[in-house]
């Protein structure tokens, strides 16, 4: 069995013969298989994947390989893959099958990494803690009676139960970085309009973005090295140079850092989670950095803003769901209106219900400028906010998540106290900076807890050299 530590070691032992890309994908398959009761993986794609190692252990004979030769990469279930299904876990897009591919997974493609499945997450990426899918939850496997964290649940869990190396998420309010804190991975989400969003299914566009979960802050920075860049596709995707982020993550450059006082300091946090990261932030004095403590005034109005907000796009994106144009029609339909009300009534969850309606109610013209203009008032003082702490300080650090990965069912009763989970990832989202989460420490519980660092728009450089920093 190959244990994999890393994707250079991974490289050097495939062009060194101890293993092959079959035999890693074949043994891949087996694992996923034998911790089936995960419920990590939705679909195994095991002919295409075998297929695609034949090739690369070729590229790899002949010296041609790609950058990613033999890295084995899992896709959260609302990234589209060319002639494989994509349902974003919900059983309105049951059996679907896509036209086309991201942009993401073609850059993976071409750098030779091979795609071993899809995974399950909340559906539609709406949830925290990954118990909203159709097909049932996903396990994490550091305590299976705990959430892996969401709406990426699946996506970590592959990671952090070596059911392959790397996986693709979304992060709209902290997909990314809840679950990798939850299950020990790292968690990176890129700059808004640094990665192409085109082949992702969209929950709010203005704040979805696609980025990767590994074992290793240097995986990371490749991974997103490969995956950034303008696409024609994509509009909203950003034409800044490209770092090569996975050699500046070994710079010795000092930073001066700002931790956010109302989240290191805030009710509700545990407090064990404070204690890493006020650790971490001694450990990094002590190592050279200045770090000092900077209030921000609006923590109180990040997760009423974010669910304003994306619960609007949300009720907009998820109308061409409607039994008509594709996916899941119910058979008890009768005619045109009964097709579009059962249809969506039988095809969305609960809480995809929930925001929907949520959405339509903000943008609804008794309650558009009360709710949904406030919340862009909101937004634009938040990222104001954020932006000015940026001109005195190199990066900001808070917890990644209050505490650590919960029990099943203990919030999912009370939409609030689940909502409240992504109180300090949000932030980066409404803003639209860099964010990354890393491991920090060991709780009591025995569970892993994370810290986040934010960086300025398109200096996740910075932010990747500080996370290498960051040690068990």
């Amino acid at each position: 069995m190959y244990s994999f530590s890393g994707i250079k070691q991974l490289q050097i032992d495939l062009t060194g013969g101890i293993t092959t890309c079959e035999k890693i994908v074949t043994e891949c398959i087996s694992d996923i298989k034998k911790q089936a009761d995960l419920n990590a993986f939705l679909e195994v794609f095991e002919k295409s994947a075998l297929e695609q190692a034949k090739q690369v252990d070729q590229k790899i004979a002949n010296k041609s390989a790609g950058k990613l030769a033999g890295v084995i990469i899992g896709l959260k279930d609302n990234i589209c893959y060319k002639g494989h299904k994509v349902s974003c876990s919900s059983k309105i897009l049951e059996g679907f099958e896509s036209l086309y591919s991201a942009t993401v997974v073609e850059k993976l493609l071409a750098e030779d990494a091979i795609i071993i499945g899809r995974l399950n997450c909340d559906e539609f990426a709406m949830g925290s803690s990954n118990e909203n899918s159709a097909f049932g939850n996903v396990l994490n496997p550091l305590n299976k009676k705990c959430v892996p964290g969401g709406s990426s649940g699946g996506a970590a869990v592959a990671v952090a139960a070596n059911l392959c190396h790397v996986t693709l998420g979304s992060d709209t309010g902290g997909s990314i970085r809840q679950p990798a804190s939850f299950t020990g991975t790292v968690g990176l989400k890129p700059t808004y309009g640094r990665v192409s969003r085109y082949g992702l299914i969209a929950y709010a566009s203005s704040f979805d973005q696609i980025g990767p979960l590994t074992k290793t802050v240097e995986d990371a920075a490749l991974i997103l090295e490969i995956l950034s860049g303008q696409d024609k596709n994509d509009n909203t995707s950003s034409s800044n140079k490209i770092d090569e982020y996975s050699k500046n993550i070994n710079s010795d450059k000092k930073f001066k850092i700002a931790y956010l006082k109302e989240c290191v300091e805030a009710d509700g946090i545990d407090p064990e989670v404070k204690k890493a990261v006020l650790d971490q932030m001694e450990k990094l004095k002590k190592a050279g950095h200045t770090i000092e403590p900077v209030s921000f005034p609006y923590l109180d109005f990040l997760v009423p803003t974010y669910y304003v907000l994306t619960t609007a796009e949300a009720s907009s994106n998820l109308s061409r769901f409607d039994g008509i144009h594709y996916g899941y029609r119910s058979s008890a339909a009768t005619d045109l209106e009964s097709t579009y009300k059962k249809s969506r009534s039988e095809g969305f969850g609960k809480e995809v219900k929930r925001r929907i309606m949520l959405g339509t109610f903000v943008l609804s013209a008794g309650y558009y400028d009360a709710y949904y203009s406030k919340g862009q008032k909101v937004r634009r003082l938040i990222h104001e906010k954020t932006k000015e702490i940026f001109k005195n300080y190199d990066l900001i650090i808070t917890p990644s998540t209050p505490g650590t990965a919960f029990e099943f069912g203990k919030n999912s009763a009370d939409p609030i106290k689940m909502y409240l989970e992504d109180i300090f990832t949000v932030q980066a989202n409404i803003a639209g900076v860099p964010a990354v989460s890393v491991p920090c420490g060991k709780h009591s519980n025995g569970l892993p807890m994370g810290i986040q660092i934010m960086a300025d728009y398109f200096e996740e450089s910075k932010m990747l050299c500080l996370a290498n920093q960051i040690k068990l």
